[in-house]
């Protein structure tokens, strides 16, 4: 079983990722089991997953986070890829996630994802990492307290002049 880093423990996953079919058309969602299905296929097949349960929805690269709008807030499982580390879309779609569309469950990070990048993943709003398989866990962990304060603001930090109290 893979694992993940989710809450800053080393834990097991069991979700299946089904990505769209080469042709472009939906895979078929298994009747057990927790999945994690593409955007564009839980938008088509909404009330049905609704009613199967035991899904997330994966962002690819170019999805809009708008698209999913309002439904963020239902879900408890969303995971967005990073396919490379100079992509910086998925930090935006996070903070987006959480702070407009008031998204509160299991915001994953997985792709192109290191130990140098989980303390800004997390300032952003992720709080689980599919860190790369040639990585360490234990060593990625320690990247989530590379910094201890922050002159910008994030999803879980006051920027720092705001914090300074009154002499």
């Amino acid at each position: 079983m893979a694992k993940i880093i989710k809450d800053r423990q080393i834990v097991e996953v069991s979700e299946t990722l089904l990505p769209l079919n080469a042709d472009g058309s939906f895979a078929d969602v298994p009747d057990h089991g927790t999945v994690l299905v593409p955007l564009k296929q839980y938008l088509a097949q909404r009330e049905t997953l609704r009613e199967r349960g035991g899904f997330g929805v994966y962002f690819m690269p170019d999805d809009e986070v708008e698209s999913l709008g309002a439904d963020a807030a239902t879900l408890t499982l969303i995971a967005v890829e990073f396919p490379a580390f100079t992509d910086g879309r998925g930090f935006s779609a996070g903070r987006l996630l959480r702070e407009r569309y008031g998204f509160t469950g299991e915001l994953r990070a997985q792709g192109d994802v290191f130990k140098d990048t989980l303390n800004y993943l997390a300032r952003c709003g992720f709080n689980s990492f599919a860190v790369l398989e040639d990585k360490d866990l234990d060593d990625a962990l320690l990247g989530l307290d590379d910094f201890t304060e922050f002159y910008q603001a994030g999803v879980t930090h006051s920027p720092l002049f705001r914090r300074r109290t009154a002499a």
